[in-house]
């Protein structure tokens, strides 16, 4: 029996963050992509993941919350969490609003562990609950 990994996806700007990301995430048995930009992190999206992991500051341009838009276009129930150092209170409301729930670094790996573990979880029941 194949079961295929959860396949997440950490879009950072920091290439020593998504090594670190990926090599903790993959010791957990997850499959990892990592983009360290909103293009990669698009180019990622479009061949499907069920988890993205995103850092709020990217380009000047893009946010994390415009990669986040991006994979929910493509599909509506993407489970996204938003890694910051520091988010304005703004950018708290509109993750809430949104239903992101943010993580602030230095992130705990065991409270991110836990939390891409719940999120994944939901994905599978909504999956199951909609006989997909």
């Amino acid at each position: 029996m194949n079961v295929s990994k959860p396949h997440i996806l950490v879009v950072d700007d920091q290439p020593n963050v998504l090594v670190t990301y990926r090599l903790i995430l993959q010791q957990q048995g997850y499959e990892v992509s990592a983009a360290i930009s909103s293009e990669e992190a698009r180019n990622t999206l479009q061949r499907g993941v069920d988890l993205l992991l995103c850092d709020l500051s990217l380009e000047k341009q893009q946010s994390g919350f415009d990669v986040i838009h991006f994979g929910r276009t493509l599909d509506p129930k993407l489970q996204a969490v938003l890694l910051t150092g520091y988010a304005s209170v703004e950018a708290n409301e509109r993750a809430e609003q949104e239903n992101i729930p943010v993580l602030f670094k230095p992130i705990d790996i065991q409270q991110l562990l836990q939390m891409i573990a719940d999120l994944l979880r939901k994905n599978d029941e909504s999956r199951e609950a909609h006989g997909h």
